[in-house]
């Protein structure tokens, strides 16, 4: 792009966008439904009587820097035709619709709170969440059922980290029309619901401790080209693509040819013996059947929408797709991913 001219992101080719680095897009939070969204955040704080209010920016991702209160929102949401991108590169756009918005904007502000007023330092917040210098790892393993943590962003994040409980817990407080005394009734996350009310009813009249954040990773400063930005983050997020598994089915069954077409369809038949591998895979590897089940059915779409087919008998299919399944577990229940650590 020619220097000193104004791209109109919604009328250049997807190459030519790809080709652009982060900071020489024309972003800007003010006029867009961003703004609307972090306005609405302000009110809810303002509501609750609390005089701080985050500084909002616009980053390469949804953040809070470690220690800094200042929220960094992704660049892309700042721009339809960014928005339609991430889309088709990332097959959604996390944070992409208002209510979406809202629930990562509260939790992202649970952070910013704690750094602000130093909350992790106080000994009862390290005796209920525990302590804020733990390790973040690059994976965790979460119990679905347990009542200790609040359910609020997917996955259950609450169990990530105690900074990350804090903030969902936080989140959960600040919503509005929440009745969360009667949502969490007998949860043991209760508790730690009943804390930051006790919190925020100290703090709401305080100024903090830190007033101003530094804003890492502004998308202004940026210099990655998008095409290159994108190739990182489908690299990392890969386990959550469609066709994650595509190249080890493709090695238990065959694709569809002329020759083949009259042979059963794989997906059929790992219909057929579910319950069967599911057993077996959860007696060796001891894990919960409902994870193991909802693993196999993505393998199943998949296979569906490959149309694989089964060149060997069914014995050795159910065992070579078994295998497969239990090595994923395995992997999973040991590295926290389903390809292990490299």
């Amino acid at each position: 792009m020619p220097e000193g001219k104004k791209i109109d992101l919604a009328n250049i080719s997807e190459d030519e966008l790809l080709n652009l680095r982060i900071c020489e897009l024309p972003l800007r939070i003010e006029g867009t439904w961003i703004e609307d969204c972090i306005k609405k955040l302000y009110s809810e704080l303002d509501g609750k009587g609390i005089r701080f209010l985050p500084s909002c920016y616009l980053a390469d991702e949804w953040l809070t820097p470690e220690g800094e209160p200042a929220i960094g929102i992704p660049f892309y949401l700042a721009d339809s035709a960014l928005m339609k991108l991430e889309k088709k590169m990332m097959y959604e756009v996390e944070g992409g619709t208002r209510d979406w918005c809202m629930k990562l904007l509260r939790h992202e502000t649970g952070h910013a709170i704690n750094y602000a007023y130093k909350l992790h330092r106080r000994k009862r917040w390290r005796q209920i969440f525990g302590p804020i210098s733990k390790e973040y790892g690059n994976t965790y393993k979460f119990r679905p059922y347990s009542k200790n943590f609040v359910r609020h962003l997917e996955d259950y994040y609450a169990q990530y980290h105690p900074d990350e409980d804090f903030a969902e817990t936080f989140a959960v407080w600040l919503t509005p029309d929440t009745d969360w005394e009667a949502e969490y009734k007998g949860w043991k996350a209760l508790g730690k619901l009943g804390y930051v009310d006790e919190l925020m009813k100290e703090i709401k009249e305080k100024e903090p401790l830190v007033k101003e954040g530094k804003q890492y990773w502004h998308a202004s400063s940026r210099k990655i080209r998008l095409k290159n930005y994108y190739k990182r983050k489908r690299c990392y997020s890969a386990e959550d693509f469609p066709d994650f598994h595509d190249a080890n089915l493709k090695e238990i069954f065959a694709e569809r040819k002329e020759e083949n077409a009259h042979l059963p369809l794989a997906y059929k038949l790992i219909r057929i013996y579910r319950k069967n591998i599911i057993n077996s895979v959860s007696h060796w590897t001891g894990e919960k059947k409902f994870i193991i089940d909802d693993l196999l059915k993505t393998l199943i779409n998949r296979l569906k929408d490959l149309g694989l087919m089964v060149t060997d008998t069914e014995s050795v299919a159910i065992l070579r797709i078994s295998t497969y399944l239990t090595t994923l577990i395995m992997n999973y229940m040991y590295t926290g991913t389903l390809i292990g650590e490299e």
